[in-house]
């Protein structure tokens, strides 16, 4: 529309100043080029001339400006698609990468734990509530390959705990998170074989924190310490990691301690597709 707008009124000008040049340069050849009348002619009509010349020099630097204008903004509009292209290979790419690398840690964890039978599914939806920490996945009693049943631990592709299964249905299934306050189950803290029991807490839970309660007097524990599920009660695997000491606390009333643990793996939506332990050797 620029162009245009700018063309139209250049070609006007550029008219004018063509109509002009043409007249003076009649109006000069009408007189005897020797006599006064002459020279007074071209003295009148020099500053016409010279206006005329910069009218058209104007109107050449205007267009060769538009031409320009429409060379870059080509140029600018070509790498524009390119760059649009690379980064969309880009982001191709990166989840091409996370997915083997989640295929390569999967089947590495299956090759550890020969005696676990897994479901894999996909992250349907994620509660919208924030009363409860939980998600939907894919399988259900009908389309899962394992049966499926309440209590099942749910983790990542790299044996993560991130939550139980809470409610079984016909293609989907319910998963309370770690976080939950629903959740709890017997840890070991670092390595020092001792027990606690790592479970949701309400307070923490809009922080992605999980608390460790119930911690003997006699247990040191550490920030940075991890901490496992024990197996206690042969209701989960042994040695499913869950997170780590961040803060170790006494409560206000001086007896007992709990530490605030952050999950290994952050629970939010960035978790797609997990594995569930549908069956697993009891040892201890």
């Amino acid at each position: 529309m620029l162009k245009d707008l700018i063309s139209k009124k250049t070609i006007i000008i550029a008219a004018i100043a063509v109509l002009i040049v043409i007249i003076t340069i009649v109006s000069v050849n009408v007189f005897d080029s020797g006599g006064p009348v002459t020279g007074l002619a071209n003295t009148l009509v020099r500053p016409v001339k010279k206006l005329a010349t910069d009218v058209v020099r104007s109107f050449e630097s205007i267009y060769n400006a538009i031409y320009k204008y429409e060379v870059l903004k080509e140029q600018y509009d070509e790498a524009v698609s390119r760059l649009v292209f690379v980064q969309q290979n880009f982001r191709e790419s990166e989840v091409l990468m996370k997915e083997n690398d989640e295929l390569r840690e999967a089947l590495d964890f299956k090759k550890r734990h020969t005696s676990y039978v897994l479901e894999e599914a996909a992250v349907r939806s994620w509660s919208g509530n924030n009363w409860v920490s939980s998600f939907t996945i894919s399988k259900g009693y009908l389309n899962a390959d394992k049966e499926l049943a309440r209590g099942n631990c749910v983790i990542t592709a790299n044996g993560v705990l991130i939550g139980l299964i809470s409610d079984v249905g016909p293609d989907t299934s319910t998963v309370v998170t770690v976080l939950d306050t629903t959740f709890a189950a017997a840890a070991f803290v670092g390595d020092s074989g001792d027990q606690a029991t790592i479970k949701g807490d309400f307070a923490l839970m809009r922080s992605g924190l999980l608390k460790l309660d119930h911690i003997n007097e006699n247990t040191i524990v550490l920030p940075g310490d991890s901490i496992v599920t024990s197996g206690g009660g042969g209701v989960l695997p042994v040695g499913l990691v869950i997170g780590e000491v961040i803060e170790v606390n006494r409560y206000e009333t001086g007896i007992g301690r709990y530490a605030t643990v952050v999950p290994t793996r952050k629970i939010d939506s960035t978790i797609t597709a997990v594995y569930i332990i549908t069956s697993f050797e009891v040892t201890g």
